[in-house]
């Protein structure tokens, strides 16, 4: 007999697709699960359309300094405590899983309060505050990465989105990925054998990224290789540019988009790929196979560079700091991704060796554990 379960996260991405693709696996399982977040991220949009009960808790911010905010801090984290036990309450939830975001730590101390288990999921390889919290009394942890340093975390990789997990059933399969491959770059109307190299700054784009590829588009289409670079909205402008000032006979080379509607024909496409090493690229890169140039963003507490430190250590991709990206570095670590006789088939095997496909079962089989 299935059980309630509420999932707590949200803000970003980074936290609402693994809440959505645990959901999805627990519903299969019969399982219902409901979802907890705030009236400001992405999950006001995500939940409702995959079909889950949002409920949401005021945002409470933790004040960095001495302020107003730090006054109010106790009223404003009482109030989204008693949300957050509401929601428990309402849907009788037998756990709770935490994957961090605001949403997280009222999650955390109402579940406690009512002797609710608290799985805890961590995204990252540097655990955010909410989680470090969680944790603490938290029945499991789950964590994306090895080396996370959350006591008792068992490693599960990221919970996948179905379209990408189904998607690398078929890439790590030799005979099928071949034709996938070859069906998708036909879909674009380039030769099935074509090389591609795909370009991504997430769905804000990395001023950084499109500048150095619109730079690199002359040479790397030159060279044979096929470019889809997705720039971020309303930042195609520049990679335009450089559309334009191609020959005739390599324009349609370079595919220029502000986003795709259907990433995993993008990714099915792509036998390389220059993104930014948020957990979820990184994991989904590593569990298609596709060899990766990382780009951590230059600001933050470092966690996109350590994030990509698994994968590159493994051999299955490159990493470049933001400053010393320009079109030479992306050009050369095109050609070796894809023009190389030996490096891509190695860079694959490598995604392979450290790529988990199946996150969103494993941390469902650690949720059923506690129930």
């Amino acid at each position: 007999m299935g059980e309630s379960i509420l999932l707590a996260g949200g803000g970003t991405a980074g936290h609402v697709n693994p809440l959505l693709a645990t959901a999805a696996e627990l519903q299969a399982r019969g399982h219902a699960p409901a979802a907890l977040g705030t009236a400001q991220g992405l999950e006001v949009d995500l939940v409702p359309r995959a079909g889950l009960e949002l409920f949401t808790v005021p945002k409470v911010p933790m004040p960095r300094r001495p302020s107003m905010d730090l006054l109010r801090l106790p009223v404003n984290l009482k109030r989204a405590v008693d949300a957050a036990g509401d929601a428990i309450d309402a849907i009788g939830a037998k756990a709770v899983v935490g994957f961090g975001g605001y949403a997280s730590t009222p999650a955390y101390l109402a579940a406690r309060r009512r002797k609710v288990p608290v799985i805890v999921h961590e995204g990252n390889m540097r655990p955010g505050l909410a989680n470090r919290l969680g944790a603490r009394w938290a029945v499991a942890v789950a964590a994306t990465f090895p080396g996370t340093p959350l006591k008792g975390a068992v490693v599960t990789g990221l919970p996948l989105r179905a379209q990408i997990a189904d998607l690398a059933t078929s890439l790590n399969d030799d005979g099928a990925r071949d034709e996938l491959q070859s069906l998708a770059r036909m879909n674009l109307g380039w030769p099935a054998d074509a090389p591609v190299l795909l370009v991504t700054g997430g769905s804000s784009g990395a001023a950084s990224l499109n500048a150095a590829t619109a730079g690199a588009a002359a040479r790397l289409t030159s060279h044979g290789v096929h470019v889809i670079h997705l720039t971020g909205k309303g930042k195609a402008d520049e990679a335009l540019r450089a559309q334009g000032d191609l020959p005739a006979v390599h324009r349609q080379m370079y595919l220029v988009q502000e986003y795709a509607h259907d990433m995993a024909a993008m990714l099915g496409a792509a036998g390389a790929v220059v993104a930014r090493s948020g957990a979820g690229m990184v994991c989904e890169l590593t569990a298609l196979g596709i060899p990766a140039l990382y780009v951590p963003l230059p600001h933050g507490n470092g966690e996109q560079g350590l994030n990509a430190g698994p994968a590159v250590s493994a051999g299955a991709a490159t990493m470049i700091r933001d400053a010393d990206l320009n079109p030479a570095s992306i050009e050369m670590a095109a050609e070796r991704m894809l023009l190389d006789r030996e490096a891509p088939a190695r860079m694959r095997a490598a995604a392979r060796r450290v790529g988990i496909a199946d996150g969103s079962a494993r941390l469902a089989d650690l949720v059923e554990e506690q129930l």
